[in-house]
């Protein structure tokens, strides 16, 4: 009688045992995983003094939670582009028909009175005399284009010179093309869409093998693969990674999970194992950790911008026409004053240095840019297009604001009175500051997958 009664206990036991067992190797699974992932988001980051650790505790305590106040606001959610530039390279064959991958536009009404009219810094109309109430009045208003005098012309050729003098490493969107059109960052996020394969390899293969400086490939990860480029071609590279690494980083954290039994509308979260699927060592023949580490290369050099930039930013009004432009004037001063006190700067100075190949150097960066940047528009999907060209030409006007004004180095800096009159226009401030948000977001991203994974 005893032996029948402890056949039940017997198998309840034995049951929670595998479950025990079960859930132990899940997590030392999950934890190898961590390890393999994260393995090298530790000590300095390549090329510069500045620790992991270091940029961890700025970011995610002090920089993050202000910006993700900040590019809320009209100034910087607003993006001006054309998403329907032909692709320069090859005939584009491959548009995603995904739902996901479209970008809703603006509707007239939407866009904020003060933008209407063109960018506010090249128009300096006065919040006095801005007093815009129906499209047809703005219409009206534009119609006076046409009686521009002769005089005033010739000072617009003089404006064009001095942009195309300036130190550029991204072609802009034309605001007077065809297909400009005004995007609520807000309402495009930037996620999992779908867009994979052929079309979005490609993307990347032009991006890697015929536009940025290669890395050794008869050296294993672990032995230093960049040993075979100097200083400036291991700066792009990384650049370049790190970049392609954040929009790794989105693409994992905000995953579309399909509705209950393929129906309905699905659901938007983290994706653990499609995170560790581009990052995990295992999965990436090694790669994957320092594509992570690349990332924070990346923030550096353009949280680098920002403090060298200050000067000419703490003279903007960011004006929208909106209730909020003083509050946003007030967030965009204490970001900069939190990156101006910041000790461990990337230091811009130490490149191009060798007198025989500075020239050079400095050419094929550009160049090698400018690519990166047209090839954006060979994107397939229009959401992967709108954010490619975004965080493309926020990086371009990093490296046009690092390598700008009378001097460069860690104590230089480009203010509005700078005898280089260097200016930048709205769309460059806007995707500068999203740019580097959306590197912001990446890293804090990083220490959210590391405790889910842990």
């Amino acid at each position: 009688m005893d032996s029948i009664l402890d056949k039940p206990v017997f198998t309840f036991l034995l049951t929670i045992m595998i479950i025990f067992m079960q859930i132990s190797e899940s997590k030392n699974a999950s934890k190898n995983a961590a390890e393999r992932c994260f393995c090298k988001l530790k000590g300095e980051v390549d090329d510069c003094s500045c620790k992991v650790e270091t940029l961890d505790s700025l970011n995610n305590n002090h920089i993050y939670p202000r910006l993700q106040s900040l590019l809320t606001k009209n100034y910087f959610r607003y993006f001006k582009v054309n998403l329907h530039k032909e692709c320069p390279y090859w005939s584009d064959d491959s548009r995603c028909a995904l739902k996901d991958c479209h970008v809703s536009q603006c509707a007239e009404d939407d866009i904020p009175v003060g933008l209407k009219s063109g960018d506010p810094k090249e128009n300096k109309y006065s919040r006095e005399n801005q007093e815009i109430t129906t499209c047809a009045e703005e219409r009206e208003l534009s119609a006076l284009d046409t009686t521009i005098s002769d005089e005033t012309k010739e000072t617009f050729k003089d404006w064009r010179k001095h942009d195309d003098a300036q130190v550029t490493f991204c072609e802009l969107d034309d605001d007077n093309s065809s297909g400009i059109a005004y995007v609520d960052l807000l309402l495009n996020p930037e996620r999992y869409t779908g867009y994979r394969g052929a079309s979005a390899h490609r993307i990347w293969h032009s991006i890697y093998e015929e536009n940025c400086f290669q890395p050794d490939s008869k050296y294993s990860y672990g032995d230093n693969p960049l040993a075979n480029l100097c200083l400036e071609e291991r700066v792009f590279y990384r650049l370049i990674s790190g970049l392609h690494t954040s929009i790794n980083i989105h693409l994992s954290a905000k995953y579309l999970y399909p509705g209950k039994n393929g129906y309905g509308a699905g659901t938007w979260g983290p994706n653990k194992k499609e995170f560790q699927k581009r990052f995990d060592s295992k999965t990436t023949d090694g790669t994957g950790p320092q594509r992570l580490k690349n990332l924070y290369f990346t923030y550096l050099v353009e949280l680098r911008a920002l403090a060298k930039v200050a000067p000419y930013l703490e003279m903007e009004d960011f004006y929208t026409g909106s209730d909020e432009d003083d509050d946003v004037k007030s967030i965009v001063m204490d970001i900069l004053q939190v990156i101006k006190s910041f000790p461990d700067h990337f230091d811009e100075s130490k490149m191009f240095q060798d007198p025989t190949q500075a020239s050079r150097l400095k050419a094929e960066f550009k160049n090698h840019f400018r690519n990166i940047s047209k090839i954006m528009d060979c994107v397939g999907c229009d959401k992967c297009r709108l954010w490619g060209k975004l965080q493309t030409q926020g990086m371009g006007t990093a490296l046009k604001i690092l390598f700008s004004g009378d001097s460069i180095g860690p104590e230089s800096t480009v203010g509005a009175n700078q005898k280089s009159q260097f200016q930048l226009r709205r769309t460059e401030i806007v995707s500068l500051f999203n740019a580097f948000g959306r590197l912001s977001d990446s890293i804090y991203s990083i220490e959210q997958f590391r405790s889910m994974m842990s």
